[in-house]
């Protein structure tokens, strides 16, 4: 059997000569070899490692109650991403209106005279003052 596999099968790398009548069945990147067939042979052989490659691939997917579960999962992923974001825009916003608030309450305290004007100041009224 080995014999006979070993005489209808041809191993041509790069720049090597093809026998005549023999065909590319599939080609084998790792080694940069191509791999030959005489010519109604090459279709079935590759008929072969499309069949293996397809049933591989068939049975390494996941089934499509995992498949639901992992886009289930990238849906929520993306959802949290998105509100995060937001919570930084909207956290950063804030803390520029604090600021802001914070520097207008400091330069009219700084602006005051006294102790009373400040009062007034936070109150927004007159503090008329009493007399004893």
């Amino acid at each position: 059997m080995k014999r006979l596999r070993k005489r209808l099968r041809k191993e041509v790398g790069h720049g090597g000569v093809v026998p005549r009548g023999w065909h590319l069945a599939w080609y084998e990147p790792r080694r940069r070899v191509g791999i030959y067939y005489p010519v109604p042979l090459h279709w079935l052989a590759r008929a072969a490692v499309e069949c293996v490659y397809r049933l591989r691939l068939a049975l390494s997917a996941p089934c499509i109650e995992r498949a639901d579960l992992l886009s289930m999962q990238l849906a929520h992923r993306e959802r949290q991403l998105l509100a995060d974001e937001y919570s930084r825009g909207y956290m950063a916003g804030w803390r520029e209106c604090y600021q802001t608030c914070v520097d207008v309450i400091e330069s009219e305290i700084s602006q005051a005279q006294s102790t009373w004007d400040v009062g007034t100041l936070l109150t927004g009224g007159t503090n008329p003052r009493r007399s004893n």
